[in-house]
């Protein structure tokens, strides 16, 4: 991409991001937490599952092991049972109690802010780390990209990738770093309620004058 076009692609960027404040200015992460800790184990429970089911599983999980050293304690089939409905539970939770021993041993049961850092942790990728410091510690350190992300961030042509980790890599050079956070969170909110998967609702939309429609029938 030569220097023009990234500028213009750039500008383009930055309109998407006022539009979507301007429609989601109170958009958050929908995973009901306390503590970083919490939005730890959430997060990790919501691969591949939706934010309401972890929300039910961790209330009953959090009202009785809510810190690292309860997790890390916690005898492994006890939590798969606890945890078995956000499904891939007995991978779940291995990672989970793996990471809580971590954070007991190496960080006094605390959750660290560094990217580098968290991603050394069991069952911790890229994405659960960013969400983990964007939403817990408002630290911004790249641009969670789940499903509704990867899809609607197609859609736009703001990438033509379909690894994570590259669609990422574009994201962070269009958009001010300013914004990645709340970047997500109101994509994520668009997704689940206008640009849907199957039947994106086109003719609702407030990035329709921004949007191609890429892969869109």
């Amino acid at each position: 991409m030569d220097s023009s076009t990234l500028a213009d692609q750039k500008r383009r960027a930055r309109r998407i991001v006022r539009a979507l404040k301007k429609a989601y200015p109170d958009a958050t992460c929908a995973l009901r937490h306390e503590t970083p800790l919490q939005l730890l184990v959430a997060t990790i429970l919501s691969a591949q599952c939706t934010d309401e089911r972890v929300n039910q599983v961790t209330e009953k999980l959090f009202q009785k092991y809510s810190t690292a050293e309860d997790l890390a304690r916690i005898p492994l089939t006890r939590l798969e049972k606890l945890i078995q409905s956000t499904g891939f539970f007995r991978n779940k939770a291995k990672n989970i109690k793996a990471c809580c021993q971590t954070l007991v041993e190496r960080y006094d049961g605390q959750v660290p802010r560094k990217l580098a850092e968290l991603v050394e942790l069991p069952g911790v990728g890229r994405k659960t780390a960013n969400v983990v410091l964007g939403t817990a510690y408002g630290i911004a350190s790249g641009i969670v990209v789940d499903t509704h992300v990867a899809r609607i961030c197609r859609r736009l042509g703001l990438t033509d990738q379909t690894d994570a980790v590259k669609i990422e890599r574009d994201l962070m050079e269009l958009i001010p770093k300013s914004e990645w956070i709340d970047f997500s969170h109101r994509l994520i909110h668009h997704g689940r309620q206008v640009c849907k998967a199957r039947r994106p609702l086109c003719d609702q939309c407030v990035l329709e004058p921004e949007c191609p429609r890429i892969g869109v029938g």
